[in-house]
């Protein structure tokens, strides 16, 4: 019986499949090697579909998997496609449109299979055909109608998990009381969450367009400017990436490892209020000029103007006037954290507003986020010693502001220095700057390698 056109059109993508994956591995290999005609042998359509067939039972396909939960935990994965699962108004997997990326765990060997797999025709894939037991499907793959069928049920097992439903030792499980005994065991459900890694591959897609691509670049820079943009700007404050597998993101899952083992985790924060008075520093040359815009404010104002009357009583060189001016410092310090802190909570790449006329060494201080869409900015930022700078003018500006009768020099500015240098709060917001320059720069890797993968 002669092929319709559709089981032909089948048979060609996947001759044409093979081919792609035979010139691959044959392309450092001439005709009369061995390897070549075994390369041959193995990639003959019969050949390769059989072999494909045996190794499919290494994998499974699923919406729903254990191991971002723990990696050595041995219990089921499940396939649950959105359809499937019952809608509500919570954001789950029900939410996912139907071109949804299911993801593979199993032996990353067998990738291959479900590469063949994934291949789409007529805007299905060939797995949706196998699980509708598509007739045209089964006849494009093979002439022998017994084995193409064995060969979709192996197939279509792919969804499946590996004997019955079971939970492990090192997987999460939680009763969940259904009745209303808490002493009554019956009233329990015994329940064994799983990572909803479709859900997250979309999570991690979208964000990663709404931060870092082309339009939303575009529409940031509409937005600092005052221009109209027919692009959202979408923001995530605080956002964490949590790590999975590693090393070996695809011991994890094959989604897992297209993300370089990235996975987005949205802040979970009681709400901030907007301090109305907090705007961004723009036509000042320092904020640490004297007084500057550090400098003018109420409590910075009342802390100097209390040290400087009680060192020009010119106290003794005791523990005690030692201890009162370090008091002093360490308030006055505090107000710099917060006044640091209240900048970071403006709208990142504010410094960027040509209206603004700050130093880069204090736009790095004040305006980190910048850094996130901001290449050239990122790279100065990373190669500038911006603290060491910061602490200087520091010391510049508290020298000046309680100078006058006092007769201070060289010697009080390395005084205020390395007091900064070493007070715990500046160390840790520091600390938590390098930690997030570092995660950004881990971010930005991943989606470099992620974009690179999904092109080829």
């Amino acid at each position: 019986m002669a092929m319709t056109q559709k089981a032909a059109g089948m048979r060609d993508l996947v001759e044409r499949f093979l081919k792609d994956r035979f010139d691959t591995k044959a392309e450092k290999l001439t005709p009369d090697d061995s390897k070549y005609q075994a390369l041959v042998e193995q990639f003959l359509r019969e050949n390769w579909l059989n072999d494909a067939a045996r190794r499919v039972s290494q994998l499974q396909v699923v919406t729903h998997s254990l191991k971002p939960i723990h990696p050595d935990a041995k219990g089921s994965n499940l396939y649950a496609p959105p359809a499937s699962l019952d809608k509500h108004q919570a954001v789950g997997s029900h939410v996912l449109p139907a071109d949804f990326n299911g993801d593979v765990v199993g032996n990353a060997a067998a990738l291959d299979v479900y590469k063949f797999l994934k291949l789409e025709y007529d805007g299905k894939s060939l797995l949706e055909w196998v699980l509708e037991k598509d007739t045209e499907l089964a006849r494009a793959l093979s002439d022998d109608s017994e084995q193409s069928q064995a060969w979709m049920k192996a197939f279509s097992g792919i969804t499946e998990p590996r004997g019955g439903h079971a939970s492990h030792s090192l997987a999460k499980q939680m009763y969940w009381l259904t009745g209303e005994d808490a002493v009554d065991n019956d009233d329990f459900h015994l329940l064994a969450p799983l990572y909803a890694t479709s859900l997250a591959h979309r999570v991690f897609q979208t964000i990663n367009h709404d931060r870092f691509s082309d339009e939303a670049k575009e529409a940031r820079k509409a937005k600092r400017e005052g221009k109209l943009c027919e692009q959202e700007v979408h923001d995530y404050p605080d956002i964490a990436a949590q790590k999975m597998g590693g090393t070996k993101p695809q011991n994890i899952s094959q989604l897992n490892s297209e993300r370089g083992g990235s996975n987005y985790l949205l802040a979970s924060l009681p709400p901030r209020w907007n301090v109305r008075d907090i705007r961004p520093p723009l036509t000042v040359d320092s904020v640490l000029d004297d007084p500057g815009v550090f400098g003018r404010r109420k409590e910075v104002r009342s802390l100097v103007r209390d040290l400087k009357g009680f060192l020009e009583t010119d106290p003794n060189t005791d523990m005690h006037t030692r201890d009162l001016r370090d008091d002093y410092t360490a308030m006055i310090l505090d107000e710099l954290a917060l006044f640091t802190m209240q900048m970071h909570e403006l709208s990142p790449g504010w410094s960027a507003d040509e209206n603004c006329r700050l130093s880069m060494e204090e736009a790095f201080w004040l305006d980190p986020g910048r850094a996130q869409n901001d290449s050239d900015f990122r790279e100065a930022r990373n190669n500038t010693d911006w603290p060491g700078e910061v602490r200087r003018r520091f010391a510049n500006w508290l020298n000046k502001a309680l100078g006058g009768k006092l007769p201070l020099g060289d010697v009080e500015f390395r005084h205020w220095h390395k007091e900064l240098s070493q007070d715990a709060t500046h160390q840790r917001l520091l600390d938590s700057d390098r930690r997030w320059m570092e995660a950004l720069m881990d971010d930005l890797d991943s989606i470099d390698g992620w974009e690179e993968e999904g092109n080829e």
